[in-house]
Formats: structure tokens, C-alpha cells, sequence
């Protein structure tokens, strides 16, 4: 099988839906945003890549905090519709029920099955996209998406995006247990 090279594009691999939340004037407001990943195991760290023009980036920088929102395939017209209008122009308080944890400033949706608060604790600045990095400080998740006080990611059910098609997607099926499905593994020889 031959491989051709194609022009680089945030389409490495599909990224999680999440619904960034964040209080701008004494308001919730929430963007979905994908370019968001997991960076750091202790303290848990996350990244996440936007535009600072975005309404949701003037909440993370006035109060230092935000919210991750992980919606399920039923909040999708939500969703979406949250990132067609701005924060700027339209109220997307009631959008959502929402609710405050230990950070007092970062407002998480009831509706999402799992959910994290945030402390900003570096920016960068690229080209387009600030990155923010937040420090998960607590994460509330529905009890009956847990299994053995883990999450089940079936039970979550998170929205996934794709580029180029600009494609909301579901999770996949369960494909083996890490760091032991390799155990059965035998290298070729040359």
C-alpha cells in the first residue's frame, strides 16, 4: 500500500467535542471547541487552542478559570448552535442548566455527563490560536456513567470532530485493554 503526502491540517486525528465554558460579565457562556488535549498526568493538565477573540477567552482571562464540558450526541443542535453564535452578540446562559464547583467562576452544564473545572495556569500565543492550559482542579461526573468509580466512556457517549468535513461524530467500539493486549505479541524476524 503506497502512502501519499497531503497538505498538514488539524485533522491528525478526530478531537474531542468539548463545550468550554466560562463566566464573561456575570454570565455562563459556553464555545464548543476540539483542539483540546490532555498534556500532563500530576497535576492533570489540559490544553486547549482558540482564538482569543472568542467571547469565552475574555471569561478565561478575567477570572483565570474555565470549564470543560464533554456533550453527548443528544446536546449536538446545542452544541452547535453555541459555536454559529457569539457569547458577544447573544446570551447562551439559559442554553444549559448550570452549575459551580470549587472554582466559584467557571460554570459547568448540568446536561454534560462529565465535566471538569479549570485553573488557566500558562498561555501561549501562536500565530491564530491562543493556547490555554489549565490545571483540572475537580471533575464531576453522573453517577451512572461510572464504573467502579471510573469512567465509562460507552456510558459518557462523548461527541468526537472531524476535519476536513467538519463532521460531529460518535465513539467508537471497545478494541482491546492497554498495556496488555501486547503481551501476546511476537515481533517478525528480519
Amino acid at each position: 500500500m503506497s502512502k501519499v503526502s497531503i497538505e498538514p491540517g488539524p485533522f491528525v486525528m478526530p478531537m474531542p467535542t468539548v463545550l468550554v465554558g466560562a463566566e464573561v460579565g456575570g454570565e455562563a457562556n459556553f464555545m464548543p471547541a476540539a483542539f483540546i488535549g490532555i498534556v500532563n498526568f500530576q497535576p492533570v493538565t489540559v490544553a486547549c487552542g482558540m482564538s482569543p477573540t472568542h467571547h469565552t477567552c475574555r471569561g478565561m482571562e478575567d477570572h483565570g478559570t474555565f470549564s470543560l464540558n464533554l456533550p453527548g450526541p443528544e446536546l449536538v443542535k446545542e452544541t452547535d448552535w453555541c459555536g454559529i453564535n457569539s457569547g458577544g452578540k447573544v446570551s447562551k446562559s439559559s442554553v444549559f442548566e448550570t452549575f459551580y464547583g470549587k472554582l466559584e467562576t467557571a460554570p459547568m452544564i448540568r446536561e454534560c455527563r462529565f465535566t471538569a473545572e479549570c485553573e488557566v495556569v500558562r498561555k501561549v500565543v501562536f500565530k491564530v490560536d491562543t493556547v490555554y492550559f489549565g490545571e483540572v482542579v475537580a471533575v464531576y461526573a453522573d453517577e451512572e456513567v461510572l464504573k467502579d468509580g471510573a469512567p465509562d466512556w460507552r456510558k459518557i457517549d462523548p461527541l468526537l470532530f472531524t476535519f476536513p468535513d467538519n463532521g460531529y461524530w460518535k465513539l467508537g467500539e471497545y478494541v482491546a485493554k492497554a498495556w496488555e493486549i501486547g503481551n501476546d505479541y511476537e515481533p517478525k524476524t528480519k
